[in-house]
């Protein structure tokens, strides 16, 4: 299915640091450290993105994740607070089922997790990790999740039919 790109300019971005890790590379002369960043960037409101950067420093690793983010963003179906169906996302070995929730429930997930969910602006969610525990791969396997959730008018449309006819 396809998407219009999105225009990170136009909305108010929140960001959220994920991980930052300290890099070393040993060479002749001895070790060089870099950092690396993780970052999740969602404006509430149905969009979210992901990136990495690295650097010398951990202020510009951070610049250069959030620009990143900026440029992977996708949008999300929410169905009042919460997600449209259950869905399982895969990265890697991560792995990370995300349920709907009745409204009140909250964000019911892991740190990684939590932060994509949040910055997406799903008030009303369950997740859980059932793979990896490696921020990176379970941020990956939540926003692959996302990016595969339908609404009932979506589905509708591809088949052809009437939201009635499916929910019957």
């Amino acid at each position: 299915m396809l998407r219009k790109p999105i225009d990170a300019r136009q909305l108010d971005l929140k960001e959220k640091v994920v991980q930052i890790r300290r890099v070393t590379k040993v060479v002749k002369g001895g070790r060089n450290f870099r950092f690396a960043a993780l970052v999740v960037v969602g404006d509430e409101n149905g969009y979210v993105g992901i990136g990495t950067g690295k650097a010398m420093e951990v202020p510009d690793a951070i610049k250069k994740a959030i620009e990143d983010a900026k440029k992977n963003l996708i949008h999300i179906p929410i169905v009042g607070t919460t997600i449209p169906h259950q869905v399982e996302g895969h990265f890697g070995a991560g792995r990370v089922l995300i349920m709907p929730a009745k409204e009140g429930t909250g964000v019911i997930a892991g740190g990684p997790v939590r932060a994509v969910l949040e910055l997406a602006g799903l008030k009303d969610v369950r997740a859980k990790s059932l793979g990896s525990n490696n921020s990176r791969n379970m941020v990956n396997a939540t926003i692959e999740g996302l990016k595969s959730l339908r609404t009932a008018e979506e589905i509708a449309k591809l088949r052809g039919k009437k939201v009635e006819d499916l929910l019957g």
